[in-house]
């Protein structure tokens, strides 16, 4: 491919993404308080909230349970803290997912001999692209309650909260903001500094080049650790069968994370087309 289609080609890559796409996002909001101040004012109907600190992709290591890679992560002016999760399958964010990210949270904000009463308020917010509670509301708010006192809330100031990313009510804050998240075009965006954001990923030279090395690295990372499973699966079972798993492993995250079309993914993957669009037929049902 020559150095010009390549650019063409990444340029269409790039261009086909919206901030629905947590790597997008991630990129996107990297260091952004304005942006992710007004994610946060939306969906908590908080307008005078003020974030000083964000993070995307913090990566928390455990030494006797599960790593994990928190999407965003934000402070704001009273030590609060924020974990806001792009999830485009509902099958991403678990009910027990989201207590375990708001264990995580707790345990390494917690420093050594602190009094536990030190813990700050923390807030899960999982962002999907369908409804993930299935009740057609726009947004669902968790919180542990008291049930012999009334359902009194308990006040450990532990929340966890679901965002429908397929609640569109453009007459309202959350879904001009949701419409936003799933809005590939810049010029139908309603917020404008989310919009100046994905435009300059999207269309100026600098910012397609950041985005399109970024869509490479996740892609050569997901194949290898694929691939690495296979291995060790073919060990066991046999080579061609560990490899031949290894590569609908690949396809099938490709496929979850979207932005790329079934004709790459069989290319990238060394499996059929056929085969490819067999699993986005059933990804999509």
């Amino acid at each position: 491919m020559s150095a010009r289609n390549y650019r063409s080609e990444s340029r269409r890559k790039v261009e086909d993404l919206c901030l629905m796409d947590d790597r997008f996002m991630n990129v996107c909001l990297k260091d952004d308080l304005e942006n992710v101040q007004l994610i946060v004012r939306i969906i908590l109907k908080k307008p005078d909230l003020i974030v000083t600190r964000v993070q995307t992709q913090e990566v928390v290591k455990s030494l006797i349970g599960r790593d994990l890679e928190f999407d965003i992560t934000a402070t704001d002016r009273s030590g609060k803290l924020y974990n806001i999760e792009i999830q485009r399958a509902n099958a991403g964010a678990g009910r027990k997912r989201a207590r375990y990210h708001s264990s995580v949270i707790d345990a390494k904000t917690l420093k050594h001999g602190q009094d536990f009463d030190k813990l700050p308020e923390t807030y899960v917010i999982f962002i999907t692209e369908l409804d993930p509670l299935g009740g057609g509301k726009p947004i669902y708010h968790i919180d542990r309650r008291i049930e012999e006192m009334g359902g009194e809330l308990f006040g450990d100031e532990a929340h966890i909260i679901y965002v429908n990313g397929s609640y569109r009510d453009l007459g309202t804050e959350l879904g001009k903001l949701i419409s936003d998240l799933s809005c590939k075009d810049p010029k139908e965006m309603n917020f404008k500094s989310l919009a100046d954001k994905v435009r300059y990923f999207k269309y100026t030279r600098k910012g397609v080049e950041i985005m399109a090395g970024t869509l490479a690295a996740w892609a050569e990372e997901i194949t290898g650790e694929a691939m690495e499973r296979g291995e060790k699966r073919g060990e066991k079972r046999g080579e061609k069968k560990g490899e031949k798993k290894s590569k609908v492993e690949i396809a099938q995250k490709l496929l979850q994370r979207g932005g790329m079309e079934v004709e790459e993914i069989a290319e990238l993957t060394g499996l059929s087309l056929k085969n490819v669009q067999k699993l986005a037929d059933k990804k999509a049902t």
